[in-house]
């Protein structure tokens, strides 16, 4: 799902956030090693694949991105680590995966106020497909689970709230004009 955006750092101008692809990357690795440890083996091809997409976004994030100094950064990452801190006290799955979605969101929000500032600066078909993927990781779930549910409804929704962002970014910036 990231290819578009590795695509778009080097032909459209797409600058990821350093501190939201930090983050991302650090959650990736701590699920592929959570499911290492829990005995994961075939399964583990689609989470260590895509960790290993973030990590390279977020290097390419040093040279191409933009953020990660910043106070709104440094408070971010403040709060995801005090999330990760959470996550290991709690070692429950529904409040570890309540944690990772707040990490997540954190992360997001980030990503969420820079496609409203600089529109531009994102590949809106990215966010796009992981959006839709979250439809499609929802209607896998096949029966009514909420706990089943949480995560693809989030990802939907974080992902198309960068969308939105963006659109939102573009008709301010064409107002404005």
């Amino acid at each position: 799902m990231v290819f578009p955006y590795i695509k778009g750092i080097f032909h459209k101008g797409t600058k990821p956030e350093r501190a939201s692809w930090f983050i991302w990357a650090t959650l990736g690795l701590i699920s592929v090693f959570s499911q290492v440890a829990k005995g994961a083996t075939y399964s583990l091809w689609l989470p260590a694949g895509q960790t290993i997409a973030v990590w390279i976004v977020f290097a390419l994030s040093i040279k191409y991105g933009v953020g990660g100094f910043t106070k709104r950064d440094f408070n971010a990452l403040i709060a995801a680590g005090i999330g990760l801190i959470l996550w290991f006290i709690t070692k429950e799955a529904l409040w570890a995966l309540l944690i990772t979605i707040a990490i997540d969101s954190v992360a997001t929000s980030l990503s969420v106020m820079k496609a409203y500032e600089d529109p531009k600066s994102e590949t809106m078909s990215m966010w796009f497909i992981s959006g839709t993927s979250g439809i499609f990781g929802a209607l896998a779930v096949g029966a009514f689970n909420p706990v089943l549910l949480i995560y693809p409804i989030y990802i939907i929704l974080a992902n198309y709230t960068v969308v939105t962002a963006m659109i939102l970014g573009r008709r301010k910036k064409e107002f404005i004009i």
